[in-house]
C-alpha cells in the first residue's frame, strides 16, 4: 500500500514538473523577443516555430518569425511566412514592411514599390509605408520621393522617420527653410537615434546659409505662407548674426524670433516645435537647449566645457528631456 502510494505521488511530482515547465505562446514569445534583441536570431527561429506551433494565427508571432528570417538572411523562408498575411484582413502595416525589405533584399525593387503602395492604399496614415516608399523611390533616383515623405509628415506627423529624409532632401535644395524645421522637428521626436548628430550638423550650416545675406528674405523663393513668415520674422533678427553663426547667437535669434511669432503669428499657425521652444525659454532652459543643438555639433569640446561651466543648466535641461514626450498633433503641416 505504502509503495502504491509513493509510487502516486511520484507520478503527482513529475506531472506537476512537467506544468511547471510548459509555456504559453505569449510567454515563448517574450523569450524569442528576448533572444532577438541579442541578435541571436538562431534561437529566436527555435522558439518562434514552437509558438506558431500553439497558434498558428497568431499574427504577431508569424511577423517575429518571418523577420528573424530575414535577419539571418533566410530571405526566401522569411517571404514564405510572411507573404500568406498580407491579404488577410488582420495584416497591419508593419506586415507590409517587413515583406517590403524581404523583397528589397531579394532584389524585386518592381514587386516591393507596388506592395508599398498596396499597403499605402490599406492604411493611407502610416508613416512608416510612406517613408519606406519615399527611400525606394530616392535610391532609384526618382526625385517624388519628397511627395512620399511629406505625405508621411502629414497623416502621421510623429515617425519621425520622414522628418529625416525630408530635411535631408531640402538640404539639397537652396532653399533652407524647410530642412531647418524638419530637421529640428526630427532631433525632438528621436533624440537618441543614430542619425540625430547629423541632423543637428544639416542644422547648424543651414541657418549659417540662410544668414548669409543681410537681407535674408531676398533668398526665399518659396511663396508658402508659414515659410515667408517664417522668414520675415527671421529677418527681423538678422543683425545679430553680424559676429557669426554659433550656439550662442542662435540662442539670440531664435529668441527674439519666438518673441515676435508669438505677437504676430501663433494664432494663425500653430506649431509644437515652437510651443516647445517657447516653453524652454520660459523655464529659463532655452540656451541649454540650443547648446544640446548646435553647440555640441558645432564644438564637442567646448560644449563638454559648457556642461560643466553650467552645471545646473545643463542638469535641468537633461531632466526636462528625460521628463517629456515631445508629440505633434495632427492639422498643423503647412508645407502644402
Amino acid at each position: 500500500m505504502k509503495l502504491i502510494k509513493a509510487i502516486f505521488l511520484l507520478i503527482i511530482f513529475f506531472l506537476s514538473l512537467q506544468n511547471g515547465f510548459a509555456q504559453t505562446a505569449a510567454e515563448l514569445q517574450a523569450t524569442a523577443r528576448s533572444f532577438m534583441q541579442q541578435n541571436d536570431y538562431a534561437n529566436a527561429i527555435v522558439v518562434l516555430n514552437r509558438a506558431t506551433q500553439m497558434e498558428p494565427q497568431n499574427i504577431e508571432i508569424t511577423k517575429d518569425l518571418s523577420l528573424s528570417y530575414y535577419m539571418q538572411r533566410d530571405n526566401n523562408k522569411a517571404l514564405e511566412i510572411i507573404k500568406p498575411l498580407i491579404d488577410k484582413d488582420e495584416a497591419d502595416d508593419q506586415c507590409y514592411q517587413i515583406a517590403g525589405n524581404i523583397y528589397l533584399q531579394l532584389g524585386l525593387t518592381a514587386e516591393c514599390d507596388k506592395l508599398y503602395r498596396k499597403g499605402i492604399q490599406k492604411f493611407p496614415e502610416s508613416g512608416a509605408l510612406y517613408n519606406d516608399l519615399g527611400v525606394l523611390l530616392w535610391e532609384q533616383k526618382d526625385y517624388t520621393a519628397i511627395k512620399q515623405w511629406e505625405k508621411g509628415i502629414e497623416t502621421d506627423p510623429n515617425y519621425s522617420k520622414n522628418y529625416y529624409n525630408a530635411s535631408r532632401y531640402y538640404n539639397l535644395t537652396k532653399d533652407k527653410i524647410w530642412s531647418i524645421l524638419y530637421g529640428e522637428i526630427f532631433v525632438n521626436l528621436d533624440p537618441l537615434n543614430t542619425h540625430t548628430t547629423e541632423i543637428k550638423s544639416i542644422l547648424l550650416e543651414n541657418y549659417k546659409a540662410l544668414f548669409a545675406d543681410v537681407d535674408i528674405t531676398k533668398k526665399n523663393k518659396d511663396k508658402n505662407k508659414f515659410a515667408t513668415a517664417f522668414i520675415e520674422t527671421m529677418n527681423k533678427q538678422s543683425s545679430l548674426a553680424a559676429t557669426g553663426i554659433n550656439a550662442e547667437t542662435l540662442t539670440m535669434i531664435r529668441t527674439r524670433f519666438i518673441l515676435d511669432w508669438y505677437k504676430d503669428y501663433a494664432s494663425k499657425f500653430p506649431s509644437k516645435l515652437f510651443d516647445l521652444q517657447k516653453q524652454l525659454l520660459q523655464e529659463g532652459l532655452f540656451d541649454a537647449y540650443n547648446q544640446w543643438i548646435f553647440g555640441s555639433v558645432q564644438n564637442l569640446p567646448a560644449y563638454q566645457n559648457w556642461t560643466i561651466t553650467h552645471s545646473t543648466d545643463y542638469n535641468e535641461f537633461t531632466r526636462f528631456q528625460k521628463g517629456r514626450i515631445f508629440k505633434l498633433v495632427p492639422g498643423e503641416y503647412y508645407k502644402y
